[in-house]
């Protein structure tokens, strides 16, 4: 039987890097999946997510990707066309996606088949922020193209009830009604950095 992973990757602390995160509690909130697939919030683990590629043989991934295209353009990679290389990092402790996939190829664990649901970001760098609204929308058509993949590889997407109890894939306060409920607001928790450090600059 095919092992499906789905996997959610980004910081939901910074801005459109968390529509990955984002994507996945989405998909999970709307379909229920056969034991067969595997939803996980993958956030920024970077090679602890190793194990987890490693004992899947499908695995699609929703992350915020710099492709160089208009801000919000959703694009899917598939198979080949999912870069095997260091990408741009938020931080220097950050391993990307791509690096945890190298040590798969390298060896020899890599995926039969690999989907990439990214979307281009429209800003990164607000720290505390959340998604943009251009991003946000984009969320659901990343869904839904990835319960098509996903059908496609085999596994059953079963809509969920109107009003159904979903449990949450990540700790309740990282979960989006959460974050943003509880979130204080810019003017009160500055997003650029400590404004008590940053007032010894001047």
């Amino acid at each position: 039987m095919k092992k499906i992973l789905v996997l959610g990757v980004g910081n939901v602390l910074w801005a459109d890097e968390g529509f990955g995160v984002r994507a996945v509690e989405a998909l999970h909130a709307a379909y229920r999946f056969d034991e067969q697939v595997t939803l996980m919030d993958g956030g920024t683990q970077g090679l602890a997510l190793y194990p987890y590629l490693m004992a899947a043989s499908h695995v699609l991934v929703f992350d915020a990707i710099d492709f160089h295209l208009p801000p919000t353009t959703l694009k899917v990679l598939r198979d080949a066309e999912v870069p095997v290389h260091c990408s741009t990092k938020v931080s220097p402790h950050q391993t990307t996606l791509s690096e945890v996939l190298a040590h798969a190829y390298l060896l020899g664990a890599e995926p039969e088949k690999i989907t990439v649901i990214g979307v281009q970001p429209e800003v990164l760098d607000d720290f505390g922020g959340s998604l943009r609204e251009g991003v946000r929308k984009r969320v659901s058509e990343a869904v839904a193209l990835a319960a098509e993949e996903l059908e496609r590889w085999g596994a059953t997407a079963v809509k969920r009830e109107d009003g159904e109890s979903v449990p949450p894939l990540n700790a309740q306060a990282l979960t989006l009604e959460v974050y943003e409920g509880e979130r204080p607001p810019e003017a009160v928790a500055c997003r650029a950095g400590d404004a008590r450090v940053l007032s010894m600059r001047k």
